[in-house]
């Protein structure tokens, strides 16, 4: 119920982030800079976000870093003057790890295995409706021009964020998972606490399955770190679409999703979730390839776009976390979604780098690094999906034999 408090200002100020880095005199180079470093930051907050959220409970790390990564970083955004504010905010903001690794806790922990995947789709439903508020972000940018208008975004996201963090806090309880690893943790020495990090890092290198469904996440969250930073600048720069009117595109693209989550969704079959990702990549390939073959101004092929990257997502990603929530032990899910962020962000940390990089030779290269990156991620799932299906057979024979 109090996710529209961060989902509503996060949609508002998210599509004219990069723009208004531009809009205050940084260089695509100097953007595609700060998003690494922040990247970098997140490895760090990943790495102790076990530690901290095992010893803290779920509930006061959350309260704790949300308050530092979210609060503090939009108060210094909606102040920045140029690339040193941008770059201490991305820092702030990178311990989002912390809180990210918490509520992913918190909402996984006391939830049936069956039932995660329709905890996900239950959130992407509340970030489909919040992204239909997109066009006010527009609205504000034509009255106000972009600077003054995206400074307004980040007093109001501070603010509603702010009070949803303790209003959280207030009314949530702790998981029945969390209260124990709270207690152990007291009486845990460091010793200890190493060799269980070393533990999970073994058990994760032995889990092929795991380890397929990971490196999909990984490409996947890298196609998205470049999306999220360049696709604005690209609709801006090369396309000419004016300030004002990037901010439909979002709202398309939560329409879409919402008549998706309410016509399309409820019919999916669980068992076929390899399915719906592999669809889900292909159309995000679909929509990428209509992004970089379209003309200036061409604002009907981008409406198509738009709706294919939208559908794209919402196939593939709640299906994809519920693939990797399920694959974790619950005993020990903080330290091995800790590690595993750890791995997802030393891979991605580049992509900031590598996208301003190319979009510096060519405007068009990053987006076909997206192309590839979805590519693999659906050959992978094909070949998961192919060893789960010999494993059930020769599970099978052997029971025959016995």
């Amino acid at each position: 119920m109090l996710e529209p408090m961060f989902i509503i200002p996060y949609s508002l100020f998210v599509t004219y982030a990069s723009v208004y880095m531009l809009m205050i005199g940084l260089s695509e180079m100097e953007i595609g800079l700060i998003t690494s470093i922040g990247l970098f930051v997140q490895i760090f907050a990943s790495f102790i976000s076990g530690f901290l959220t095992d010893k803290l409970g779920r509930k006061r790390a959350l309260l704790i870093f949300d308050l530092f990564s979210w609060s503090v970083a939009t108060l210094l955004w909606a102040v920045s003057q140029n690339f040193w504010f941008f770059l201490i905010a991305a820092i702030i903001n990178g311990f989002q790890k912390v809180p990210h690794i918490a509520w992913t806790c918190l909402i996984v922990e006391d939830t049936e295995p069956s039932k995660r995947s329709i905890v996900y789709t239950i959130l992407q439903f509340i970030s489909v409706v919040g992204g239909l508020f997109a066009p006010i972000a527009g609205i504000l940018v034509a009255q106000l021009t972009m600077v003054p208008a995206v400074r307004i975004m980040y007093i109001l996201a501070f603010i509603s964020m702010t009070l949803m963090f303790i209003i959280r806090h207030l009314t949530t309880t702790e998981s029945e998972l969390g209260i124990r690893k709270r207690e152990e943790f007291g009486e845990m020495k460091i010793g200890r606490l190493l060799s269980e990090y070393v533990r999970t890092v073994r058990d994760i290198a032995r889990n092929k399955k795991l380890l397929i469904i990971f490196f999909v996440y990984v490409l996947f969250q890298f196609q998205l770190v470049m999306q999220n930073t360049y696709l604005s600048i690209y609709l801006v720069d090369v396309l000419s679409f004016r300030d004002s009117t990037i901010a439909i595109f979002p709202a398309i693209s939560s329409f879409c999703m919402l008549i998706l989550l309410v016509v399309v969704v409820p019919r999916l079959k669980q068992e076929r979730h390899e399915g719906y990702m592999v669809l889900g990549f292909a159309l995000s390939i679909a929509a990428l390839l209509l992004l970089i073959t379209a003309k200036q101004g061409d604002i009907v092929v981008i409406g198509i776009s738009t709706i294919l990257l939208a559908a794209g997502l919402l196939f593939a990603n709640p299906y994809l976390e519920t693939a990797v929530a399920n694959e974790m032990e619950d005993d020990n899910r903080a330290n091995m979604f800790s590690i595993l962020q750890v791995v997802v962000l030393l891979f991605i940390s580049p992509a900031g780098i590598i996208g301003g990089i190319t979009y510096n030779i060519d405007p068009k290269i990053p987006f076909l690094l997206m192309i590839i990156a979805l590519f693999l991620s659906a050959i992978l799932i094909l070949i998961n999906r192919k060893n789960q299906i010999r494993q059930r057979v020769t599970n099978g024979s052997n029971l025959e034999v016995q």
